[in-house]
């Protein structure tokens, strides 16, 4: 188990998130499930506790009741390495969720993602300050990121 592992309270739908997002990310998969037994506080059967990995990553899972709600406060940053991952996580992403701006979005559970293309940090932190200046004009403008119109503003003269 890794040291550090990221906590998510659902109200009730940690089972269904575990999977949806399982099935996003390759190297991913659900690694234990606690069930709530007789004595509650939640109904018998439904998961209590769950552990996964996207990507190799740990996290836990809880069916904690409504009194906790995702803020964008704390987001899942994606670093993609090409634009149709990019196309491909935020479509499945945002689909009963919400669009934001600049590669933020909330999935259907309301957790907040960043679906980043990694050419954008590269591009932001170039050398010449007037390319990077262009690059994060026009990402302000976006809400998927779209690696094509970075690419042309930085290459304006």
């Amino acid at each position: 188990m890794q040291k550090i592992t990221t906590f998510l309270w659902f109200d009730n739908q940690a089972e269904e998130a575990m999977n949806f997002y399982c099935s996003l990310f390759k190297d991913s998969k659900i690694l234990s499930v606690s069930r709530y037994g007789e004595a509650g506080p939640g109904p018998k059967g439904q998961v209590m506790t769950g552990t996964f990995q996207l990507n190799g990553q740990e996290f836990m899972a809880l069916n904690g009741g409504p009194e906790y709600k995702f803020t964008e406060a704390v987001s899942l940053f994606v670093n993609c390495e090409t634009q149709q991952e990019v196309d491909e996580l935020w479509g499945k992403l945002s689909e009963g969720g919400e669009e934001g701006p600049c590669g933020w979005l909330k999935d259907k559970y309301g957790l907040s993602w960043q679906i980043v293309p990694s050419l954008l940090g590269k591009l932001l932190s170039d050398k010449d300050a007037a390319k990077a200046q262009r690059v994060m004009q026009a990402m302000l403008k976006m809400k998927k990121i779209d690696t094509r119109i970075l690419q042309q503003a930085y290459e304006q003269s």
